[in-house]
């Protein structure tokens, strides 16, 4: 594989979730390789998705509430005008999105809003209830299957990358292989790479997320030197079914917009008190209470046995989900307990997906694009993958690059993987100093022992960063939250 013209060569996908989906459908004409670890969109955490697209809809809503909405639960720290973008085109989102073949919920003629935490109203668009997420990378994925220009490729990780005077010309496929072959590498000449790899729940003890959203790409964009971001910013999502294991199933904020309560292990309204919007707060401080609860012992429960709650048309999967644990949700509360659920930091981007290093792009939670701030509001993610998606497949079907021809080649590669029982502590670890509340003790003890396990793999090296962006963090801000009575009460 050498240099050369970048005309025939493809744009590299890597990540087949919404995101991914939108950029590679609106790149054409230019050829894409879409790849997964997976097959086709079961590695993504958009298909687990229960919220649905956040669009200012009904006759009472309005865009500017909807910055604003988003910009209190981002506790201000969003780019204003990236906020504005990301709302003003929400309308549109879903009806491209209907013209792709998803079907959202309606009553007659009238799309169904149901109301999630941090928003003012009902402003929520669901397909299927809390399917949404399966059902739109489904319409997606068949529209993907259907287009001539992408080329799609499961069972493959990007483990590296080429820059050729700077700018980014070739990338390393890693196939992976179940019959016990080991991986093999092959690079390949591309003209634009676009990370769309998800977030980095799986890296923490118990989270919402599926296993491969362990923050591969974003540690591969750290690796090329690529500009990075409030990657201190973690969202826990309160309500994940309190089961064991490490990837929980989600309880969807949307049952407690249907009229669940929060209650503590003595049955009263967890959240009375706490805050103006209650059970819907935002879910910062919403998965604090929870993490609190939980810490004094008895647990937090759902109580979802409300007769106006339609299981079986608005939340067949977390029922499913709940029978498969053996509880039945409509007859006895559902035990919650928070888990990692989404990044707001990562890949700093331009409005238009670019990151600083030519060539590179990113979109989807990988990406920081300052839309989230602080803390994402409920069902603005899915709304992102869609919106700069398809802003940045515009752009890159507008803008082939020219051939490199010179320049200093160099090749990076994201580096070797933890050993199983070092990605356990290092997840524990994270999950105990970089929870829902920190410490500045706890951040400084944890940092020093992912410091001691980073030559040993690229997990430790990500998550010392996060650390250390943590500790570097003075005071509390949305989702980062430090707590320093709680070293002050175990002294």
């Amino acid at each position: 594989m050498h240099g050369g013209s970048a005309g025939g060569a493809p744009v590299l996908v890597v990540g087949s979730g919404v995101a991914g989906l939108c950029t590679a459908l609106a790149a054409a004409p230019r050829p894409v390789l879409l790849v997964g670890r997976g097959r086709q969109a079961e590695d993504s955490a958009s298909v687990l998705a229960q919220g649905g697209i956040a669009a200012a809809l009904a006759a009472d809503d309005s865009v500017a509430a909807h910055v604003e909405d988003t910009l209190a639960a981002g506790a201000w720290h969003n780019d204003h005008a990236r906020v504005r973008l990301l709302a003003g085109a929400a309308a549109d989102a879903v009806a491209w999105l209907e013209a792709q073949g998803v079907a959202f919920d309606r009553r007659g003629r009238t799309l169904r809003l149901a109301r999630e935490g941090g928003h003012r109203c009902a402003r929520v668009v669901h397909a299927g209830g809390d399917a949404s997420g399966a059902r739109m990378v489904a319409a997606l994925g068949e529209a993907a299957r259907r287009a001539s220009h992408i080329h799609w490729r499961g069972g493959v990780d990007v483990h590296g990358l080429e820059l050729r005077g700077g700018r980014v010309t070739a990338a390393c496929l890693r196939a992976l292989h179940d019959d016990g072959a080991g991986p093999v590498d092959e690079w390949i000449e591309v003209a634009d790479v676009v990370l769309a790899t998800g977030g980095i729940g799986a890296l923490f003890a118990r989270t919402t997320n599926p296993v491969v959203a362990d923050g591969a790409g974003l540690a591969l964009a750290m690796a090329a030197g690529a500009v990075v971001a409030d990657l201190e910013f973690v969202q826990f999502h309160p309500t994940a079914l309190d089961a064991p294991g490490h990837s929980l199933p989600l309880v969807t904020e949307a049952l407690r917009g249907a009229g669940a309560r929060l209650l503590d292990a003595t049955g009263r309204p967890l959240m009375a008190g706490r805050h103006p919007q209650g059970d819907l707060a935002p879910r910062d401080v919403v998965a604090r209470a929870v993490w609190e609860a939980g810490r004094q012992g008895g647990g937090v429960r759902l109580d979802a046995r409300g007769p106006g709650i339609d299981w079986e048309r608005a939340f067949p999967t977390v029922l499913a989900h709940c029978l498969a644990y053996g509880i039945d949700p409509r007859t006895r509360p559902i035990p919650v307990a928070p888990a990692a659920h989404f990044h707001m930091g990562g890949v700093v981007t331009d409005a238009l997906g670019r990151s600083s290093i030519p060539g590179l792009h990113a979109v989807g939670e990988v990406a920081c694009t300052g839309v989230h701030g602080a803390n994402r509001l409920a069902s603005n993610s899915l709304l992102e993958g869609v919106v700069f998606g398809r802003r940045l497949g515009a752009h890159l079907a507008q803008s082939v690059p020219a051939a490199v021809d010179g320049g200093a080649v160099r090749r990076v590669l994201r580096g070797p993987d933890l050993d199983a029982p070092a990605l356990v502590r290092l997840s524990d670890l994270l999950s105990a100093a970089a929870g829902p509340v920190r410490t500045a003790a706890g951040l400084a003890a944890a940092l020093a022992e992912a410091g001691d396990l980073a030559s040993s793999g690229w997990q430790a090296e990500l998550a010392a960063a996060l650390l250390r962006a943590a500790r570097d963090r003075r005071g509390s801000l949305g989702a980062h939250w430090l707590d320093d009575s709680l070293v002050r009460e175990q002294a």
